[in-house]
């Protein structure tokens, strides 16, 4: 949430109700009962920041896990464990999905165009598909991988070395899942959020390599690709759950408890008598509103603007990561009048 202070030292709007030169009387009145919102670096400055956010945490685990993958490479040269290098490979693979996530965010942050008015934001779901894409081409490997073992056991030397460079992997790839995740809840980035998953199923793919080794250890040698089917599992269930939130986040899903939030905010605003339609929606990590208040419709239309600009203030203050905010005021319908706004959507319904 916003700190007030600062909101007010960084959000100043001209008054709206002062005439100027080029503005005619009625265009103001136009201006009055138009929707707006009002762009300001008060707004900006944090959505860029949780890109900057997101692009340090990108960078940081592919230098994690790159210098994990090299390390695992030295111990696959020297004991020639399959098992091993497949895990490298996950490994490697899990560092590069950060290039076209880093993309998506450095796309983001480019200004909107006439043709992309909403700006480039989408580009960080799209990243999100690709790495759904990537975890569920990790299972198939996985299980192939695992199937064909079954079918033809392989010893594997240097088993204490094995064993090290797994946990190394398990280690890395652990800590590089939890900095995505976390990073990418705070911020509200769904893509890095499922990155993040990706990399802790690799994690489990390194444990498989630890237990298989210690199978291989106690002379069973069925011990790699028993364990390499339960760990195809448990990469299915993760990628449902990455999957299920990238789906969200493409259909415009939000928490519930964000509307929620949202109305109760707007109703406590003074001069609001009932919140219409209310939309929220994510592009990318960011957030946007579409509100329709409900105002006295005797009310004048400056004090009807100034109601709408207090709820967006109002808004941007509450809800987490919310960027923009466009407020329409309606006055309320009069005795045997009835609201436009339940009107649409009763035909609609209909």
């Amino acid at each position: 949430m916003s700190d007030p202070h600062r909101h007010d030292r960084h959000h100043r709007h001209p008054r709206h109700d002062e005439p100027t030169p080029s503005h005619g009387r009625w265009h103001r009145l136009a201006h009055r009962l138009t929707p707006h919102s009002h762009e300001s670096a008060d707004k900006l400055d944090p959505a860029l920041e949780s890109s900057a956010r997101g692009l340090r945490a990108l960078w940081v685990s592919l230098a994690v896990l790159g210098a994990t993958a090299m390390a695992q490479a030295a111990v696959v040269a020297a004991s020639g464990s399959v098992a091993l290098l497949g895990d490298t490979v996950h490994n490697a693979s899990d560092a590069l999905t950060a290039v076209p996530l880093g993309v998506a965010f450095v796309l983001g942050r480019r200004a909107a165009t006439r043709r992309f008015t909403y700006g480039y934001g989408r580009a960080e779901d799209l990243a999100g598909v690709v790495i759904v894409l990537t975890i569920a081409a990790s299972a198939v490997l996985a299980a192939w991988t695992a199937v064909d073992r079954l079918f033809d056991p392989r010893p594997v030397a240097h088993l204490p070395a094995v064993a090290v460079a797994a946990l190394a992997g398990f280690a890395g790839n652990e800590w590089v899942a939890r900095y995505r995740i976390r990073v990418g809840r705070e911020i509200g980035s769904a893509a890095l959020v499922a990155d993040g998953l990706h990399a802790r199923t690799d994690g489990f793919t390194s444990l498989a390599v630890l237990l298989s080794a210690g199978g291989a250890a106690l002379g069973w040698r069925l011990a790699d690709p028993v364990v390499g089917l339960a760990i195809t599992a448990a990469i299915t269930l993760v990628l449902r759950d990455a999957a299920r939130e990238v789906f969200r986040r493409l259909m415009d899903a939000v928490d519930p408890a964000l509307v929620d939030r949202a109305e109760r905010v707007l109703g406590e605003v003074p001069g609001v008598r009932g919140v219409g339609e209310l939309r929220l929606r994510w592009i990318g990590h960011r957030l946007r509103a579409e509100v329709a208040l409900v105002v006295d419709g005797e009310v004048t239309v400056r004090r009807a603007h100034r109601i709408a600009v207090e709820a967006e203030h109002a808004l941007l203050h509450a809800v987490p990561r919310l960027t923009a905010a466009l407020v329409h005021a309606d006055p309320a319908p009069t005795p045997g009048e009835t609201d436009p706004h339940l009107a649409l959507a009763h035909h609609a319904g209909a």
